[in-house]
């Protein structure tokens, strides 16, 4: 690290210091409500005022959120990023996640990237500004849970917060804006027929027959979903429909009386997750009622909304005129949707690559720190101080 920043040096190891792994798996899940309370105290040490917004945790373990404002008034520009990480197996990492390793020019450790590494970025553009007259406020968002349920953003869009004209997510682009990703939902479908002895078929009623009915009817959907959703912007241009896992039946001399298909889709900009279950509901029906099979369609979890930025983004052109790079798609989820919802102009754009994320020896590149800092310190000036945005 460059001696001019001895200090974001030590803000990222602290950070990365303070476990915060987020997951489906409850036994490792944890709260992060350590690294919430360090946050809040290095921003208000900064002059920030803090709000701490506990989130409902399905897992026992406490959740929570933070708002850290800088400056009063209407509009405001949001920098926000998640405080949870991914579990990992320490033995495959060559260095202690728990700490920053500084070797080839590279700054490693668990959440460097994805993206605990954010917030001293953040702390450190806004240091030198934080005497300036605001005349919108400068606000910091740090959530819980994005790496499974996103349940922080979640909860703060039901209650409204924060409020605020635009915001830019710090996920890992490279540098690069990002406009729009690809959304997310996860279903098991599960049948359940009538067991028996499969010396007579009369005798029982076939899950695993009628699944092979329901996995043509999916497929079908699939190549319709293909023609009616199409965008360049992505790399693969439409939605994909992945048929993951499938379990049925317990014995080979046994009518299957039970199958389960899970199952992904990755939904285009347009497409909404209640509409798409809601279609996959009925199609299935329409196999399964005159075979006299239950279907039940359950979510593996709440699913993240497509998003795409607005056509007329200020914060976009002016993202795209600080770092000299047109915008992109990213083929990751993240909390844009949720922030979009509350009417904030919002896009992507953080230090880092998403190919080192959730990967053992996680790094953030030195030569993305001081160009973050100064992209943030100018948009903080456009969007807050001057007006000029």
């Amino acid at each position: 690290m460059p001696n001019s920043y001895p200090n974001l040096l030590q803000q990222l190891n602290n950070v990365v210091s303070l476990p915060s792994v987020s997951s489906a798996n409850f036994d490792i899940d944890m709260s992060n409500e350590i690294v919430i309370n360090y946050l809040a105290t290095q921003f208000e040490e900064l002059g920030f005022s803090c709000e701490v917004v506990p989130s409902p945790s399905i897992s026992g373990k406490e959740k929570f959120n933070l708002i850290a404002t800088l400056g009063k008034g209407p509009g405001g520009l949001v920098l926000a990023g998640h405080t949870d990480t991914v579990p990992i197996d320490d033995a495959l990492w060559s260095v202690n996640p728990f700490s920053i390793t500084e070797k080839d020019n590279r700054l490693y450790g668990l959440g460097s990237t994805d993206m605990k590494g954010f917030f001293p970025i953040i702390m450190e553009a806004a240091k030198t500004l934080k005497d300036e007259r605001l005349s919108e406020p400068l606000i910091v968002l740090a959530t819980a849970d994005e790496e499974t349920s996103m349940l922080g953003a979640q909860t703060l869009a039901r209650l409204g917060k924060p409020k605020a004209r635009s915001a830019v997510i710090g996920e890992p682009t490279g540098l690069r804006p990002a406009r729009t990703h690809k959304g997310m939902m996860m279903e098991s479908l599960q049948l359940r027929g009538q067991s028996g002895h499969s010396s007579d078929p009369a005798l029982g009623n076939s899950a695993l027959d009628a699944m092979h009915l329901v996995l043509s009817e999916l497929i079908e959907f699939r190549q319709e979903l293909k023609v009616r959703y199409q965008n360049e912007l992505f790399e693969i241009p439409y939605p994909t429909l992945n048929l993951g896992c499938i379990h049925g039946g317990d014995n080979p001399n046994r009518i299957c009386g039970h199958c389960e298909l899970a199952f992904d889709i990755r939904l285009m900009p347009g497409m909404h997750i209640d509409e798409v279950r809601a279609e996959i509901k009925s199609r299935v029906l329409r196999i399964t009622e005159p075979l006299g099979i239950e279907f039940n369609l359950t979510p593996l979890f709440t699913g993240i909304p497509a998003f795409f930025a607005d056509e007329n983004s200020a914060l976009l052109k002016s993202a795209e005129s600080l770092t000299g790079h047109k915008s992109i798609s990213v083929a990751f989820g993240t909390e844009a949707p949720y922030l979009q919802s509350l009417g904030i102009d919002t896009i992507i754009l953080g230090p880092g690559n998403i190919d080192q994320a959730h990967q053992p020896d996680e790094y953030m590149s030195l030569e993305m720190v001081q160009p973050c800092i100064e992209i943030l310190q100018k948009l903080i000036i456009r969007h807050c101080i001057s007006g000029a945005a």
